[in-house]
């Protein structure tokens, strides 16, 4: 269960199916203790003081909890099913505040999360105050200061709306909201906006209940009507979209297009003056990297030689010519969604859906939307938007996901090998699904990933590789998810359990490969869910180890992105709007800790070129030690620097 750690070409869409990204993320709120408060919002101060709550450090330990729905999962938004969906709001909420009360949850992003199912369940009975009061405590709870400022702010201006006496609601929310916008510091939360007037221009309701119909509806018709807390959740979140959001879209839109254009300014791109350029004179030798990702089409660094080559191996003839298990590994290895050993290096392209040019335009339009770009594309895929039917939105989401899955390891790859002629490229393909209901995990497949796995970087070893990029991972929530998704693993302790056994097969194998290859840098990305990837259990971005190097991302002005994830991160580098090729040569710009990730081996690969007696434990004090310190406040983070580590590199041969 692995998935890349792309952002923009797919999110957009993804969670427009229930709380848009920014749209309903905020700026402060006061903290009312109103008497009204105090007799509905749930708060955990008493609890607190008793100081007898459960300690929980993992969110595997969180209990699991399930609801019974017996009308399809699309008709709650409707009139006559509101008794159905506020039945499952008042069942979540008791749920989350019995668990705030036994348990001391022992992570910010979890505990955001549970507020805000509150305030949800808050929202659909009319409570506002309590709404307000459970954003303040989401507020308090954010460490990224953009996020922070941009939270819960198209909810509160609706919410604030009702309080007042103004006739015109939707005039009282454009002021309210225009006011708001106006205070923020627009260099801090600009990318937030950007993102969340994207959203705005594409969000329908045929989108949303198309998601629902196409993620959520099939589970329940094979549970028979059972669901996770999840995906209740998630049901009752959208309730926020269909009820509230969608009405006032277009204040959205108007609102943050104001604001984009009357704050326009060339941000100050800080990557510039730290760029490390190798050129052929440069006195330098070749060094082997690999780029473990979707596929790379490698055409496009064949001219200029930037190919690792198997010269034990003749091409294309169908021959394991040098018996090392894998045929026709010319340029590297490739695996299929089943772990099961390929020939091609990029996704083969006689699987798409639809034409590969459409795709690429849309893939191109919904990321300059999500960037506020007004292209030809992003106007194609708006009128696109528009008009697409709930019955679409399926396969449209699919075909998105599966060229996001085509470029990803492309994109990656250009970002690695830039300014660099001494790179030399091994591509180790590994095949993400592209489906909104994933693949059925099973001990069976979990054994077969595992020894794909360890093969891979057996083979990275027995090939002189000395840095490796993964812009992928997974985590033990997503395979009890999946599980869910197929009805598979029984009731939800044993879910949970063989989620555990699965996840427990993969990670022991894939650790000891990794320790076993001491003489190979593992650079990986953090992940793009805002969370604490050690809480949640993310491979490999957890992975606390001397020849590991996590990556998070800022922006071109080293600002930390909304999405990056947390936890365990050694490094952060640009992961936002990046420019790089996708398969065909076109460049187009994507965002992610994919990003950020491969711009650390690049860096890695320039100093293994320029000297490689380096050793692992070198590399990455380089790396490390090189970057700028900038303190956050309650965080304090590295910047990658190129610059001083090469400068660092040259003092150490002085």
């Amino acid at each position: 269960m692995y998935r890349p750690f792309i952002f923009v070409v797919i999110t957009l869409l993804v969670t427009a199916c229930s709380e848009p990204p920014a749209a309903d993320q905020g700026d402060a709120a006061t903290n009312s203790t109103s008497a009204e408060n105090k007799a509905g919002a749930y708060s955990p101060d008493a609890d607190a003081s008793t100081d007898n709550r459960i300690p929980i450090t993992r969110k595997d330990d969180l209990p699991r909890h399930t609801y019974q729905l017996d009308v399809p999962a699309t008709s709650l938004y409707e009139p006559e099913q509101r008794e159905a969906l506020l039945t499952l709001a008042r069942a979540l909420r008791t749920d989350i505040e019995g668990d705030l009360a036994r348990y001391d949850i022992q992570d910010n992003n979890t505990l955001q999360g549970l507020y805000a199912s509150l305030g949800n369940v808050a929202l659909l009975e009319g409570r506002w105050q309590d709404y307000l009061d459970y954003l303040a405590l989401r507020r308090d709870l954010e460490s990224k200061e953009a996020n922070r400022l941009t939270m819960g702010l198209v909810g509160e201006a609706i919410v604030r709306a009702q309080f007042g006496e103004a006739e015109d609601k939707r005039a009282e929310i454009a002021r309210w909201l225009s006011n708001q916008v106006s205070k923020l510091p627009w260099e801090t939360v600009s990318d937030n906006i950007k993102s969340a007037k994207g959203s705005s221009e594409i969000i329908s309701r045929a989108l949303v209940l198309g998601g629902i119909e196409s993620r959520v509806e099939p589970i329940l018709e094979q549970s028979g009507g059972e669901m996770s807390f999840d995906i209740a959740a998630s049901l009752v979140g959208t309730s926020f979209t269909i009820d509230w959001y969608l009405d006032h879209a277009s204040i959205v839109r108007d609102v943050f297009t104001d604001a984009i254009e009357a704050n326009q300014r060339e941000k100050v791109d800080i990557w510039a003056a730290r760029k490390v350029n190798l050129t052929a004179d440069t006195e330098a030798q070749p060094v082997t990297i690999a780029i473990w990702d979707s596929g790379v089409d490698i055409s496009l660094f064949a001219k200029p030689d930037q190919l690792w080559r198997n010269a034990a191996e003749i091409a294309d003839n169908g021959i394991d010519d040098d018996n090392n298990g894998f045929v026709d590994d010319v340029h590297g290895i490739a695996w299929s969604l089943d772990s099961d050993k390929e020939t091609d290096l990029l996704y083969p392209i006689g699987t798409f859906p639809r034409d590969e040019a459409v795709m690429r335009r849309e893939s191109k339009g919904l990321s300059d939307i999500g960037f506020a770009i007004d292209s030809e594309e992003a106007s194609e895929l708006r009128q696109k938007m528009a008009t697409l039917q709930q019955a679409d939105v399926k396969g449209f989401i699919e075909s998105l996901n599966m060229y996001a899955n085509y470029s990803h390891g492309t994109h990656v790859a250009g970002i690695a090998l830039e300014g660099n002629p001494f790179a030399r490229l091994l591509v180790t393909r590994i095949t993400f699904g592209h489906t909104i209901l994933p693949q059925e995990p099973t001990v069976a497949r979990a054994k077969k990933n595992a020894t794909a796995l360890g093969e891979t970087i057996a083979y990275l070893q027995a090939n002189g590789v000395r840095a490796v990029n993964m812009s992928w991972g997974g985590s033990l929530r997503g395979i009890e998810s999946a599980l869910e998704a197929n009805n598979a693993g029984g009731d939800p302790e044993s879910r949970k359990a063989l989620a555990r056994e699965i996840y427990s097969i993969v990670e022991t194998v894939f650790k000891q490969a990794i320790v076993d290859a001491p003489e190979i840098l593992f650079i990986v990305a953090a992940g793009n869910s805002d969370n604490d990837v050690k809480f949640d259990e993310f491979y490999p971005s957890s992975y606390d180890m001397p020849n590991v190097v996590t990556v998070g991302a800022v922006d071109e002005e080293g600002k930390e992105t909304s999405f990056t994830s947390l936890g365990k991160v050694d490094l952060y580098a640009n992961g936002f709007e990046v420019e790089s090729y996708v398969p065909g040569g076109v460049r187009m710009a994507y965002n992610g800790t994919s990003m950020a990730s491969p711009q650390v081996l690049n860096l890695a690969a320039k100093l293994l070129a320029l000297n490689p007696e380096l050793t692992t434990q070198e590399l990455r004090t380089l790396l490390i030690d090189g970057a700028d310190q900038v303190d956050l406040g309650q965080r304090k983070i590295r910047l990658m620097n190129p610059q001083a580590s090469l400068a660092l590199l040259d003092g150490g041969a002085e």
